[in-house]
């Protein structure tokens, strides 16, 4: 085996749009049931569409165990939130009774805001779980990955580090980035060998550039705005701000990728590579944008042509009429769904695993299988609250 590995992705665009559209009908069809097997063989195409050294990534995990997790979770959350209300509606918060007043409606959007914050901690454990159970379910040459079961300490460091971004006004969020991911790196595993997280998060101000070019052109368009000097220049320059602040942003996601992917060892001796390109991503994101958008407005096009047709022509079956044009429109819209799927996060997916290289790559062929992970939850909460379990 070479000392050098580079990843490669092979996934097409028509198998996924296929795989994609069957599955969301299916969805469909059985009201929302059949998304944990939908998920399930999708990660199934998109892992073994991964390969390093012609060896394809193995998915092994089942719709069945990540519906009976999501069952649970929702059990727990309910008795959770139940809990919450009942400590509100003590201290009269209730969000359940139509304000008479001012006052009472704002105590009730108080009572909305614990309730958030009261489930922030779940959502942050429901992302190192949904994490932990990818891990425990993906395979490489029949070796195990893994993480060791430690989310509740991720949720409270999670929760002091974004306290801290918050406090600093987002001058402190690479110290967050950075320790959050050495948390999660340094309990991940490959069979009997442990990642390592190195580097310092201080390297990470330097993919934040942009972010403050965008904001400092953000800050010269409100002055000027303000001072009534050129005030349609002080508009240009605040749109201008924004944009760059968002693709600032991309820039500085890609970067801290590339930072952290560089700088994890795996046993003290295989090391990684990684070289994403920020003008790829963008270029992938807006081209693909404006294409959906396009045949998306063809296509709603045509569908509001043939509903206006079908209304005019049918006086009786209203029902089945409904019916029918409910149907057109949610075809479409996973038409819209399976696009962007295809053309924006598969292009991303396969320009990032393409990039990416193990090097020292010969130390792979002592690492020996670990044992089955069988405490993770099957993304349970990460379902139930919408975090952590994407593809």
């Amino acid at each position: 085996m070479s000392a050098k590995l580079q990843g490669r992705y092979f996934g097409k665009g028509g198998p996924l749009f296929r795989l994609y559209f069957i599955t969301s009908v299916l969805t469909l069809v059985t009201l929302g049931i059949y998304r944990f097997w939908a998920r399930t063989r999708m990660r199934k195409y998109i892992w073994s569409a991964t390969t390093a050294d012609s060896d394809s990534f193995e998915y092994t995990g089942t719709g069945l165990e990540k519906f009976l997790g999501f069952l649970v979770a929702i059990v727990i959350l309910a008795i959770y939130l139940g809990i919450v209300q009942m400590v509100l509606f003590y201290f009269g918060l209730n969000l359940f009774v139509e304000p008479q007043n001012e006052i009472q409606a704002l105590t009730q959007i108080g009572a909305i805001y614990i309730t958030l914050l009261a489930v922030l901690p779940l959502m942050l454990f429901a992302q190192y779980r949904a994490r932990r159970y990818k891990m425990a379910r993906t395979r490489w040459r029949g070796i195990r990955f893994g993480m060791e079961s430690a989310a509740w300490g991720y949720a409270a460091r999670a929760m002091g580090y974004y306290l801290l971004t918050l406090i600093s006004l987002g001058v402190l969020f690479p110290l967050a980035t950075f320790r959050l991911e050495k948390y999660m790196a340094d309990r991940s595993w490959y069979g009997d060998a442990q990642f390592e997280q190195k580097g310092r998060w201080q390297d990470l101000y330097a993919g934040m550039k942009h972010v403050l070019i965008g904001l400092i052109i953000i800050g010269a368009g409100a002055t000027l705005l303000v001072m009534g000097v050129v005030g349609v220049f002080g508009i240009i320059l605040l749109i201008v701000g924004c944009i760059w602040v968002m693709i600032g942003f991309v820039f500085y996601r890609v970067y801290a990728f590339n930072y952290l992917t560089k700088h994890k060892h795996l046993d003290g001796v295989v090391t990684f590579g990684s070289n994403v390109e920020t003008a790829r991503i963008v270029l992938i994101v807006v081209v693909g944008s404006l294409v959906i958008g396009f045949l998306m407005s063809v296509i709603f096009a045509i569908v509001a042509s043939i509903v206006t047709t079908m209304t005019s022509a049918l006086v009786a079956g209203q029902v089945a009429l409904i019916g029918v044009i409910g149907f057109l429109y949610v075809g479409a819209f996973l038409v819209a769904g399976g696009l962007s799927l295809v053309m924006i996060t598969q292009p991303i997916l396969e320009h990032a695993v393409n990039k990416i290289a193990v090097f020292n790559a010969d130390h792979l062929d002592t690492i020996r299988q670990r044992a089955a992970d069988k405490g993770a939850d099957a993304e349970g909460f990460a379902d139930a609250l919408d975090v952590g379990g994407a593809i």
